[in-house]
Protein backbone atom coordinates (compact mmCIF):
# COMPACT_ATOMS: atom_id res chain seq x y z
CA UNK A 1 0.00 0.00 0.00
CA UNK A 2 1.00 3.53 -1.33
CA UNK A 3 1.32 6.20 1.33
CA UNK A 4 -1.54 8.29 -0.57
CA UNK A 5 -3.84 5.52 -0.45
CA UNK A 6 -3.14 4.48 3.62
CA UNK A 7 -3.62 8.61 4.38
CA UNK A 8 -7.26 8.36 2.61
CA UNK A 9 -8.09 5.04 4.97
CA UNK A 10 -6.84 7.81 7.96
CA UNK A 11 -10.34 8.95 8.50
CA UNK A 12 -12.37 5.59 8.20
CA UNK A 13 -10.16 3.91 10.21
CA UNK A 14 -10.47 6.68 13.21
CA UNK A 15 -14.25 5.99 12.87
CA UNK A 16 -14.54 2.27 12.59
CA UNK A 17 -15.99 2.00 8.96
CA UNK A 18 -13.32 -0.22 7.68
CA UNK A 19 -13.78 -3.82 7.37
CA UNK A 20 -11.06 -6.89 8.42
CA UNK A 21 -9.10 -6.73 5.26
CA UNK A 22 -8.66 -3.11 5.08
CA UNK A 23 -7.72 -2.77 8.76
CA UNK A 24 -5.08 -4.71 8.80
CA UNK A 25 -3.52 -3.86 5.45
CA UNK A 26 -3.78 -0.31 6.60
CA UNK A 27 -2.09 -1.38 10.41
CA UNK A 28 0.77 -3.22 8.17
CA UNK A 29 1.74 0.35 6.18
CA UNK A 30 1.53 2.10 9.51
CA UNK A 31 4.14 -0.25 11.21
CA UNK A 32 6.41 0.24 8.07
CA UNK A 33 5.65 3.92 7.79
CA UNK A 34 6.89 5.89 10.15
CA UNK A 35 5.81 9.12 8.64
CA UNK A 36 2.49 7.91 8.04
CA UNK A 37 2.44 6.21 11.30
CA UNK A 38 3.65 9.37 12.88
CA UNK A 39 0.61 10.85 11.64
CA UNK A 40 -2.18 8.50 11.90
CA UNK A 41 -1.38 8.52 16.09
CA UNK A 42 -1.06 12.72 15.67
CA UNK A 43 -4.92 12.73 14.43
CA UNK A 44 -6.14 9.49 16.73
CA UNK A 45 -4.47 11.76 19.71
CA UNK A 46 -6.49 14.99 18.85
CA UNK A 47 -9.48 12.84 18.50
CA UNK A 48 -9.61 11.82 21.70
CA UNK A 49 -8.85 15.45 22.93
CA UNK A 50 -12.18 16.35 21.60
CA UNK A 51 -13.81 13.81 22.68
CA UNK A 52 -12.50 14.61 26.40
CA UNK A 53 -13.44 17.86 25.85
CA UNK A 54 -16.44 19.23 28.37
CA UNK A 55 -19.33 20.75 25.85
CA UNK A 56 -19.78 24.59 26.11
CA UNK A 57 -23.77 25.86 26.04
CA UNK A 58 -24.25 28.35 22.85
CA UNK A 59 -24.60 32.16 23.51
CA UNK A 60 -27.48 33.35 24.82
CA UNK A 61 -27.39 35.83 21.97
CA UNK A 62 -26.76 33.22 19.43
CA UNK A 63 -30.31 32.29 18.54
CA UNK A 64 -30.86 36.10 17.55
CA UNK A 65 -27.79 36.55 15.40
CA UNK A 66 -28.70 33.50 13.41
CA UNK A 67 -32.58 35.25 13.13
CA UNK A 68 -30.81 38.28 11.92
CA UNK A 69 -28.63 37.34 9.61
CA UNK A 70 -31.29 35.14 8.11
CA UNK A 71 -34.00 38.22 8.04
CA UNK A 72 -31.14 40.61 6.50
CA UNK A 73 -30.87 37.40 3.68
CA UNK A 74 -34.23 37.00 3.05
CA UNK A 75 -34.61 41.20 3.10
CA UNK A 76 -31.46 41.06 0.15
CA UNK A 77 -33.05 38.16 -1.99
CA UNK A 78 -36.99 40.37 -1.64
CA UNK A 79 -35.27 43.67 -2.60
CA UNK A 80 -33.03 41.98 -5.47
CA UNK A 81 -36.11 40.05 -6.90
CA UNK A 82 -38.04 43.56 -6.71
CA UNK A 83 -35.31 45.55 -8.71
CA UNK A 84 -35.34 42.86 -11.11
CA UNK A 85 -39.37 42.95 -11.51
CA UNK A 86 -38.95 46.78 -11.98
CA UNK A 87 -36.26 46.86 -14.75
CA UNK A 88 -38.90 44.63 -16.56
CA UNK A 89 -41.44 46.50 -16.17
CA UNK A 90 -39.58 49.66 -17.12
CA UNK A 91 -38.76 47.80 -20.18
CA UNK A 92 -42.06 46.83 -20.76
CA UNK A 93 -43.54 49.86 -20.19
CA UNK A 94 -41.19 51.85 -23.01
CA UNK A 95 -42.00 49.22 -25.63
CA UNK A 96 -45.30 50.51 -25.12
CA UNK A 97 -45.21 54.07 -24.32
CA UNK A 98 -43.32 55.34 -28.17
CA UNK A 99 -46.45 53.64 -30.11
CA UNK A 100 -49.20 54.83 -27.57
CA UNK A 101 -47.33 58.00 -27.71
CA UNK A 102 -47.33 58.52 -31.44
CA UNK A 103 -50.78 56.92 -31.37
CA UNK A 104 -51.76 59.80 -28.77
CA UNK A 105 -50.41 62.61 -31.37
CA UNK A 106 -52.06 61.01 -34.29
CA UNK A 107 -55.38 61.17 -32.38
CA UNK A 108 -54.82 64.58 -31.32
CA UNK A 109 -54.25 65.81 -34.90
CA UNK A 110 -57.01 64.23 -36.26
CA UNK A 111 -59.41 65.72 -33.89
CA UNK A 112 -57.74 69.06 -34.86
CA UNK A 113 -58.66 68.44 -38.04
CA UNK A 114 -61.78 67.59 -37.97
CA UNK A 115 -62.69 70.68 -35.49
CA UNK A 116 -61.62 72.68 -38.34
CA UNK A 117 -63.30 71.47 -40.71
CA UNK A 118 -66.73 70.79 -38.34
CA UNK A 119 -66.57 74.69 -36.95
CA UNK A 120 -66.33 77.29 -39.54
CA UNK A 121 -64.87 80.45 -38.21
CA UNK A 122 -66.80 83.14 -37.40
CA UNK A 123 -67.70 84.47 -41.76
CA UNK A 124 -68.11 88.42 -42.16
CA UNK A 125 -70.34 88.20 -45.26
CA UNK A 126 -73.73 88.52 -44.71
CA UNK A 127 -74.65 85.84 -47.48
CA UNK A 128 -73.18 83.03 -45.72
CA UNK A 129 -74.69 79.49 -45.98
CA UNK A 130 -76.18 78.40 -43.06
CA UNK A 131 -75.03 75.12 -41.56
CA UNK A 132 -76.07 72.42 -38.87
CA UNK A 133 -73.27 73.78 -36.80
CA UNK A 134 -73.35 77.15 -37.38
CA UNK A 135 -75.75 79.84 -38.52
CA UNK A 136 -74.99 83.78 -38.87
CA UNK A 137 -77.11 86.21 -36.92
CA UNK A 138 -80.06 86.67 -38.91
CA UNK A 139 -82.13 90.47 -39.01
CA UNK A 140 -85.87 90.33 -37.05
CA UNK A 141 -87.31 93.51 -36.99
CA UNK A 142 -85.71 96.84 -38.40
CA UNK A 143 -86.44 100.59 -38.55
CA UNK A 144 -87.53 101.41 -42.19
CA UNK A 145 -84.91 102.23 -44.69
CA UNK A 146 -82.53 99.52 -42.80
CA UNK A 147 -81.86 96.24 -45.07
CA UNK A 148 -79.41 92.99 -44.23
CA UNK A 149 -77.45 91.86 -46.97
CA UNK A 150 -75.74 93.97 -50.11
CA UNK A 151 -77.17 97.58 -51.54
CA UNK A 152 -76.55 99.78 -54.13
CA UNK A 153 -73.87 101.69 -54.78
CA UNK A 154 -75.55 105.16 -52.86
CA UNK A 155 -76.22 103.41 -49.56
CA UNK A 156 -74.16 103.16 -46.82
CA UNK A 157 -72.96 99.61 -45.84
CA UNK A 158 -72.39 98.51 -42.57
CA UNK A 159 -70.90 95.68 -40.83
CA UNK A 160 -72.32 95.09 -37.33
CA UNK A 161 -71.54 92.64 -34.44
CA UNK A 162 -74.05 91.38 -33.03
CA UNK A 163 -73.76 89.90 -29.65
CA UNK A 164 -75.49 86.62 -27.97
CA UNK A 165 -78.61 88.52 -27.08
CA UNK A 166 -79.01 89.89 -30.84
CA UNK A 167 -78.29 93.01 -29.91
CA UNK A 168 -75.72 95.02 -31.78
CA UNK A 169 -72.60 95.23 -30.24
CA UNK A 170 -70.28 97.35 -32.63
CA UNK A 171 -69.56 98.46 -36.09
CA UNK A 172 -67.97 99.32 -38.79
CA UNK A 173 -68.48 101.33 -42.03
CA UNK A 174 -67.59 99.30 -45.29
CA UNK A 175 -68.16 101.70 -48.54
CA UNK A 176 -65.07 103.39 -49.20
CA UNK A 177 -66.72 106.51 -50.90
CA UNK A 178 -69.40 107.02 -48.43
CA UNK A 179 -68.94 108.88 -44.93
CA UNK A 180 -67.06 106.81 -42.10
CA UNK A 181 -69.46 108.08 -39.61
CA UNK A 182 -73.21 107.18 -39.19
CA UNK A 183 -75.18 109.53 -38.20
CA UNK A 184 -77.44 110.48 -34.78
CA UNK A 185 -80.79 108.67 -36.98
CA UNK A 186 -78.38 105.74 -37.99
CA UNK A 187 -77.06 104.64 -35.06
CA UNK A 188 -80.66 105.07 -33.36
CA UNK A 189 -82.19 102.86 -36.21
CA UNK A 190 -79.00 100.03 -35.24
CA UNK A 191 -79.89 100.42 -31.44
CA UNK A 192 -83.31 98.97 -32.09
CA UNK A 193 -82.75 96.65 -34.57
CA UNK A 194 -83.61 93.26 -33.42
CA UNK A 195 -81.29 90.23 -34.44
CA UNK A 196 -81.86 86.74 -34.31
CA UNK A 197 -78.30 85.83 -32.54
CA UNK A 198 -75.62 83.55 -34.62
CA UNK A 199 -75.75 79.64 -33.64
CA UNK A 200 -72.35 77.39 -33.11
CA UNK A 201 -73.54 73.86 -32.48
CA UNK A 202 -77.16 75.72 -31.45
CA UNK A 203 -75.41 77.65 -28.56
CA UNK A 204 -75.76 81.28 -29.34
CA UNK A 205 -72.18 82.87 -30.37
CA UNK A 206 -71.72 86.61 -31.38
CA UNK A 207 -71.35 87.07 -35.46
CA UNK A 208 -70.86 89.26 -37.86
CA UNK A 209 -73.77 90.94 -40.68
CA UNK A 210 -73.48 92.88 -43.07
CA UNK A 211 -76.51 95.80 -43.48
CA UNK A 212 -77.38 99.12 -45.70
CA UNK A 213 -79.24 102.50 -45.01
CA UNK A 214 -80.52 103.06 -48.26
CA UNK A 215 -83.20 105.45 -47.28
CA UNK A 216 -82.53 107.35 -44.76
CA UNK A 217 -81.51 110.79 -45.18
CA UNK A 218 -77.92 111.26 -44.51
CA UNK A 219 -77.51 114.47 -44.60
CA UNK A 220 -78.87 114.97 -40.91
Amino acid sequence: MKCAEAKCLFSPMLDAMLDGEQRQTLNEHLSACKSCGTEFAALRRTKWLMATMASHPAPPELALRLKVAISKQLAAQRHHRWESLQVRCEDALNAFMFPAAGGLLSAVLFFGLLIGVLVPVHLSAGNDVPTMLYTPPEMTLAPFGLESGNANGDAIVVEAVIDTHGRVEDYRVLNATGPKELSPEMKNALIFTQFRPATSFGVPTSGRVVISFSNINVGG
